[in-house]
């Protein structure tokens, strides 16, 4: 890479400020955000991030699924650009700097830039991926999974929230959904900055996270089908009632996540629907949502197959019938060699200390893998509390980070 001839240092008050600005639309819980996508807080964030985009210099762009793209020219506007960037929006109980931290970390490299009057061979471009969280439309990261072609367009607009209304529509609603295409963008590398939803940056006092890898993971929707019937007379040995056969993969998938605990494995039980779910009838649909990780993808495999055991052993016993609606997979080996020593090497010579470490959590960066290079860094986030309103990070150790971020990414742009 070529070095600047001397290292950006990101504005901290600025910076700090438009951290500030998101925390301020869509407020949740005490502390937290509940801006999930594609609401009217979404809207508002998303108008904001184009307002400082476009007094940045930018020209915007937004895709058919509303992906947001900020480029700043290059000299050589042939070059793919060096693109960074992650999510703006949030979980329901979620925090200040999921995701957001990525975005605004990529405009400060803009506005750097800019003060700095340094021009780039290449453009550098900053992105909002739409609905990263899959809080309000399953699968997470739907809209770069449909830029890196995992997901096709058309059924990623028909993603439906549990009130009915599709993703597409809801990007109509809020003026969103652009016309540019979905991907076939050439992208030179992807640089992503996100807090690290674990504790050990945050235990061992090191500011930089470099990521080297990903844990492998699976991710199920599975639908759960009996027959409504009373509590009160319907016998035990008819009864067909889906909570009941959803209840038993929420409690496998927890079983299986102690099973392989002590290797660092974890099995989630994250989402429960019903319908009736009311007092006094046996519901006849049910939906599980859950997912398995380890950082050996071997155990990763073994986890789903174990979770696909004892979902056969629970059709038996419900009584119920029972399908895989969706199934979603990350591998471990996703991020460019060349990219993560520069982000290695960045900090060393900014001086700062870094830790190797392992991303855990799911990102937006996995699905670029696919389709140029890409690394990712972390900052610490207090005790690695996450999605969650007690989520809190300060500039002080988010900072370090953000410079890495500034110069790597700037340096890759100078090629």
């Amino acid at each position: 890479m070529t070095a600047l001839s001397s290292p950006l240092q990101a504005n901290p008050e600025r910076f700090w400020q438009t951290v500030e600005v998101s925390a301020g639309i869509g407020v949740g819980r005490p502390g937290g955000l509940a801006r999930v996508a594609l609401n009217d807080d979404d809207r508002r964030m998303r108008d904001q991030f184009v307002q400082w985009c476009r007094e940045a210099g930018c020209t915007v762009t937004v895709d058919a699924i509303g992906n947001i793209f900020a480029r700043r020219p290059g000299r050589d506007e042939s070059l793919p650009p060096v693109m960074v960037g992650s999510h703006l929006d949030t979980q329901v109980n979620g925090g200040r700097y999921d995701g957001i931290l990525g975005v605004l970390s990529g405009l400060e490299l803009v506005r750097t830039l800019n003060d700095q009057g340094i021009e780039t061979p290449r453009p550098v471009e900053i992105v909002s991926w739409t609905n990263e969280e899959g809080a309000r439309f399953s699968p997470p990261m739907v809209a770069s999974g449909v830029f890196a072609g995992a997901y096709a367009l058309d059924w990623a607009l028909d993603r439906t929230d549990d009130d009915g209304r599709r993703l597409g529509d809801e990007l109509d609603r809020i003026g969103y959904r652009g016309d540019a295409p979905v991907g076939q963008r050439p992208v030179d590398a992807y640089f992503e900055l996100h807090i690290e939803q674990g504790p050990l940056l945050d235990a061992a006092g090191i500011d930089v996270g470099v990521v080297t890898h990903g844990y492998a993971a699976h991710g199920v929707i599975v639908e759960v089908t009996g027959e409504t019937a009373h509590t009160g007379p319907w016998p035990m040995d008819k009864r067909r009632n889906a909570i009941v056969g959803a209840s038993m993969l929420a409690v496998a998938a927890n079983d299986i996540g102690w099973r392989y605990h002590d290797s660092g494995g974890k099995g989630t039980a994250s989402r429960l629907v019903a319908w009736p779910n009311k007092p006094g009838i046996l519901s006849d649909w049910a939906q599980f949502t859950g997912d398995f990780r380890h950082e050996d993808p071997a155990r990763a495999d073994a986890m789903l197959a174990e979770f696909r055991e004892a979902m056969a052993q629970a059709v038996e016993r419900s009584k119920c019938e029972m399908r895989e609606l969706d199934h979603w997979s990350w591998r471990p080996d996703i991020f460019d060699a060349d990219c993560i020593a520069a982000v290695r090497d960045t900090a060393a010579r900014l001086g700062l200390a870094s830790m190797d470490i392992a991303s855990q959590a799911g990102h937006d960066a996995y699905f670029m893998a696919r389709v140029a290079p890409t690394a990712m860094i972390f900052t610490p986030c207090r005790d690695g509390i996450t999605h969650n309103n007690h989520e809190h990070a300060t500039l002080e150790r988010s900072l370090p980070g953000v410079n890495v971020l500034l110069n790597v990414a700037a340096e890759r742009a100078l090629r």
